[in-house]
């Protein structure tokens, strides 16, 4: 184990620690919020250990990466609700808990939002985004901003996921030799390693639920439009969300009732305020008695060890009451014409997205268009020091969104992905899907790329439906997740399967740390018998 795990468990038990005897580095928001209410803690002091375990765990030690800064005004923050609290007035389950935002959404705090490319280093808007506001309202107080992959990890076709100039490289807590997945790689290695309970994540396409479900923690992208994605950096409109990522669904309820609602400023919202629903009362340990569950197989390929954690998933529900059906997802031609579909209309949307939001940035960002934007990484070594710019350059070669090819293609895909799913939850007579979120998090190799074995992220990001990921259990100390889909506006649904599950089975891990699997005894032992 390394020093700075012990290091950081004594400072659990120095000065402010003493307050907070009940809790670890691992307790819930949930457990937080009881700690402050009965006198056990204040916000103060979470905030404080909070930052104080980052400096131990992500800047030192392991140096996971996660974090990108640390808000300068958090334990001014912590402190007004704690007087709030002095004076009787709790806002709610959010009152006072520190939370990590990923680095493409804007807060007014001072602090740049960088997409993690050198490009936005002065990109202090000194503005909340919609959701910030939002959380801020409901208490939460912003801790700082966490890593991911540059540009939402839209940038080139060889990316490293967690890796941006700005942050370095974000290693997994259950194997620093491990993929966090991407592109909200800091935000689902931070709560796994216990540097706060709470974190915003964003998705296009996988981007919540494959870092979640590789860092162990639970993962929601919500439909598309139940969350204002105003002032965060895009890459889509059309399937662009931010979303919850916690160490338990009942913290990711608690957050996403918090985030949604609509926002003037963002069109595809004007049906949240009708939509959304009080998820922490939805929650129910026993909502998966008499459940029809649709089962999808075939979702990871060539890792068979994963097939048997799922297995043993669904033999679990079925114990706790559930009805589980095959589900035959769509035919293998549907699917290559919407992944391939997919990335085109994808570089059309970010050319167009982005250029709107550079050329609205800070008069001291100098890079106001996908153009510029180019030509100031192919002038900055430390910016293609890994891979290069091909997606950017494809992009920028795009005609305008309004070309009648790209609305046609768009409209194609979103209906053959929305045609997929409303026919598998249909034709089984199922209330949700359940698969795989992937496979184990692969070695992460700069030369050959990483290993994917698969998710079953496409058709709920091109459709917008919502799509739950939540810990299922683990390949060889690497965690896996089940991943849980259902159709548009039924996060309630979604939150409540996933919160039977998790009570059924606690699979969640907490990391090893571990700096590479070959160090395990049992391995290492095979590798050198003699």
């Amino acid at each position: 184990m390394w020093r700075c795990v012990a290091l950081a468990a004594a400072v659990w038990t120095m000065a402010e620690a003493s307050q907070a005897q009940s809790l670890t580095p691992y307790s819930s928001a949930a457990e937080a919020q009881a700690a402050m209410t009965s006198g056990a803690i204040t916000s103060e002091a979470l905030v404080r250990l909070d930052i104080a375990r980052i400096d131990e765990i992500d800047r030192a030690g392991p140096r996971l990466n996660s974090v990108i800064t640390v808000n300068p005004r958090a334990l001014q923050e912590a402190r007004a609700m704690d007087r709030e609290r002095r004076e009787g007035h709790v806002r709610g389950p959010l009152h006072g808990v520190p939370i990590l935002l990923k680095d493409n959404i804007e807060t007014a705090d001072g602090t740049p939002t960088t997409a993690g490319s050198l490009a936005l280093a002065a990109n202090v808007t000194r503005r909340d985004a919609p959701i910030v506001a939002r959380l801020r309202a409901a208490g939460a107080v912003i801790l700082g901003k966490t890593n991911l992959s540059e540009w939402a990890n839209f940038r080139s076709t060889r990316s490293i996921s967690g890796w941006s100039a700005v942050g370095g490289l974000v290693r997994n807590p259950h194997g620093l030799d491990r993929t966090a997945c991407g592109s909200s790689a800091g935000s689902g290695a931070a709560v796994a390693a216990g540097l706060a309970a709470l974190a915003v994540g964003t998705e296009t396409d996988g981007s919540i639920t494959c870092p979640a479900a590789m860092n162990g923690v639970v993962g929601l992208k919500p439909t598309v439009g139940l969350v204002s994605r105003r002032l965060i950096v895009p890459i889509s409109p059309e399937q662009d969300t931010a979303g919850p990522m916690t160490r338990t669904v009942a913290d990711a309820a608690a957050l996403l009732a918090a985030m949604a609602g609509s926002d003037a400023g963002d069109p595809a919202t004007r049906e949240a305020d009708a939509h959304k629903a009080d998820y922490l009362a939805a929650l129910d340990p026993r909502a998966l008695a008499g459940l029809r569950i649709g089962v999808v197989h075939g979702v990871v390929r060539g890792s068979p060890q994963t097939e048997a954690v799922f297995e043993a998933a669904l033999e679990a529900m079925k114990r706790a009451g559930a009805v589980l059906v095959d589900v035959k997802g769509p035919d293998e031609a549907t699917v290559n014409k919407i992944d391939e579909g997919e990335f085109d209309v994808l570089e059309w949307e970010f050319k167009a997205a982005l250029d709107a939001y550079l050329a609205a940035a800070p008069p001291a960002v100098k890079t106001r268009s996908l153009a510029e934007l180019i030509a100031f990484n192919k002038a900055e070594p430390r910016e293609t020091a890994l891979f290069g710019q091909e997606i950017f350059e494809q992009a920028q070669a795009k005609p305008p969104i309004t070309d009648p090819a790209y609305l046609e293609k768009r409209a194609t895909l979103r209906r053959l992905a929305r045609e997929a799913l409303d026919r598998m939850l249909r034709e089984a007579k199922v209330a949700v899907l359940a698969a795989p979120s992937g496979g184990p998090p692969s070695i992460v190799d700069p030369v050959n790329g990483s290993r994917f074995f698969g998710s079953f992220s496409s058709l709920p990001a091109v459709s917008g439906y919502p799509h739950l990921t939540v810990p299922m259990g683990g390949v060889d100390g690497l965690p896996v997740g089940l991943s849980i889909v259902g159709p548009a506006w039924s996060e309630a649904k979604l939150l409540a399967v996933g919160y039977a599950f998790e009570q059924a089975t606690h699979a969640r891990l907490d990391p090893s740390f571990q700096a590479s699997q070959a160090l395990r005894p049992e391995v290492a032992k095979a590798y050198d018998p003699r």
